[in-house]
């Protein structure tokens, strides 16, 4: 591939070169490594040490995380806190940009969503207990003895302890009790209506994500306006809102095709016939990789339904004043279209788990404080997907270059608005100590690579086999 050329470019593109340098060789030496199969721990070292600008978000996330593990020393709080580590560390640590009055109604929240979405889940509940349970389940907010045997692993704990949660529930202030209770029914009202049906059009595929996602962003925004932290527009704001949660349940749903194909007793599927129809007789065929052609088509259909929520994903975090709700947002945000960008006309996704490596979702978690980090990371995504779906319509087939033409179209629109979104942000001030210091995590990685190769080329690590691990005397000696 040819490589532009820095000598036409303004000083900040000459610098950003130089400084690329570096990473692109020990790009080269990771792939040539990678080639001949590393140790897979050796193999993780270097995925880190190639992207050295990684390194330091890497440890701030990790503190973050261990900070995160820090529990209240009231009893019901801290088992609130405990579970939410438990059942969601990443969460655990996104709720951390909240402001401090935000935090404990937000986890409470999260948490009786989370013990209705169990009780949703639980394939072993009888229909004719699920569904009133379901239609009734925001009323144990204010029941301090009920429980409940269902779930499995870390969910049965929180159904086991729920009186916990109503403990902490019933000690917040009014009006955050009341957008929670009034979530919580909406939902449960939403999830009973879809347990006995199959999910066949795309219409009932977003009034679905609605229930389950659209109405936790609806709640998220009243939350915000019940603190006075934003502003009473917030408050009933649905639209926007709504789109925020469709787009990561969206998400979610496409990812997680093969753990929820292969759910024991019984899967429950959440793709529209009205799409993979279009590709297959029945959903689970996408798992044969015979059927992989079609299984990529409807995967790039299913991505591109999720980016139509894009610009108003992008208007809502416009909206946001306050900075600390603003990361909290925009992160999983991020996350999504980096996620939707990865997934794109990628096989694995029928195979495995698709997911961004943890360098970069450190370095979004760490870096990401403004509109234009915001706007930047979507258009970058959006290149991808577009330079896939560029190569889509290069096809034979007239359904999957339909679906590309689609994208592409998606793809400009969300760039156009990034372009003209970063058009209208404070330039970003490039400090020379930051120059240095990426210089400085550049060469460290160069030579840590370097010592690598010579340090353990002797004890043949490069060359083994997946079921051949090396000696234990050379792990001793390592």
């Amino acid at each position: 591939m040819t490589e532009a050329s820095p000598s036409s470019a303004g000083p900040t593109n000459l610098i950003q070169w130089l400084f690329d340098q570096p990473k692109r060789l020990v790009d080269y030496v990771y792939d040539d490594l990678v080639a001949v199969r590393v140790w897979p721990p050796v193999r993780k070292g270097l995925v880190v040490l190639s992207r050295p600008d990684e390194l330091l978000p890497l440890v701030q996330v990790a503190l973050a995380a261990r900070a995160a593990k820090s529990l209240p020393q009231d009893p019901d709080l801290a088992f609130c806190y405990d579970m939410l580590n438990k059942v969601s560390r990443s969460f655990a640590v996104v709720i951390q940009q909240l402001p401090p009055q935000l935090r404990d109604p937000v986890c409470i929240f999260y948490l009786v969503l989370r013990a209705l979405d169990t009780v949703e889940d639980d394939m072993a509940i009888p229909q004719d207990i699920k569904i009133p349970l379901l239609h009734t389940f925001h009323e144990k907010c204010h029941n301090r003895e009920w429980t409940m045997d269902c779930g499995e692993k870390h969910y049965r704990r929180l159904m086991l302890n729920y009186p916990k949660v109503v403990n902490a529930f019933q000690r917040l202030e009014k009006q955050y009790q009341e957008v929670i209770q009034d979530i919580c029914k909406r939902m449960g009202d939403g999830m009973a209506e879809f347990i006995p049906i199959e999910v066949k059009t795309v219409a009932e595929y977003e009034k679905y994500c609605h229930y389950v996602a659209g109405l936790v962003g609806i709640g998220l925004s009243d939350l915000w306006s019940a603190s006075g932290i934003e502003g009473p527009e917030f408050a009933g704001e649905e639209v926007l809102s709504n789109h925020m949660g469709l787009f990561l349940q969206k998400t979610n749903i496409i990812r997680d095709y093969l753990e929820d194909i292969v759910e024991e007793p019984a899967p429950r599927m959440f793709w529209p016939r009205e799409i993979w129809g279009k590709y297959a007789d029945e959903l689970d065929a996408f798992k044969d990789p015979k059927n992989a052609p079609a299984a990529v088509a409807c995967l790039n259909d299913m991505v591109t339904d999720a980016l139509k929520h894009v610009p108003y994903c992008l208007q809502y975090l416009a909206r946001v004043r306050d900075w600390n709700i603003f990361r909290f947002c925009a992160i999983p945000q991020v996350m999504a279209i980096g996620t939707l960008g990865l997934c794109y006309g990628n096989p694995q996704v029928f195979k495995g788990v698709v997911k961004m490596r943890r360098g970069l979702t450190a370095k979004y978690m760490s870096d990401l404080v403004s509109m234009r980090d915001v706007f930047e990371i979507f258009d970058h995504w959006a290149g991808e997907i577009d330079k896939k779906a560029q190569r889509v319509q290069l096809g034979q087939k007239a359904q999957p270059r339909a679906v590309a033409v689609h994208t592409a179209e998606e793809c400009a629109s969300i760039r156009k608005l990034c372009h003209d979104g970063i058009a209208t942000c404070t330039p970003r001030k490039r400090s020379a100590a930051k120059i240095v210091l990426k210089w400085y995590f550049n060469l460290m990685a160069l030579a840590l690579i370097a010592f690598l190769i010579i340090k353990f080329l002797d004890f043949d690590i490069f060359q083994y086999g997946p079921q051949d691990p090396p000696l234990l005397d050379d792990l001793e000696e390592l």
